[in-house]
């Protein structure tokens, strides 16, 4: 399967939302949100450095609940359009 570049847009908005994610992280590792999001570390590192622009909305859902950020904050932080 070959995958379709992501657009500027598109790119930007991955690193918004992993931006987003991160500060509400704040001083907490990321073995520990990882764990409590239920995905591996390595997912979450890719969340938060963009390289996954378009993680899926159940993965944004855990992060979100295990650094106690409500959905309804990111959606004025990160752009849908």
């Amino acid at each position: 399967m070959v995958r379709v570049p992501l657009t500027e847009a598109e790119r930007a908005r991955g690193e918004r939302l992993g931006a987003v994610l991160r500060e509400a992280r704040g001083g907490r590792s990321m073995v520990e949100v990882a764990a409590e999001a239920g995905i591996s570390v390595e997912t979450l590192r890719k969340i938060e450095t963009g390289r996954i622009p378009t993680p899926a909305f159940f993965t944004v859902v855990a992060v979100a609940d295990a650094v106690g950020l409500p959905l309804e904050a990111l959606r004025g932080a990160v752009p849908t359009g």
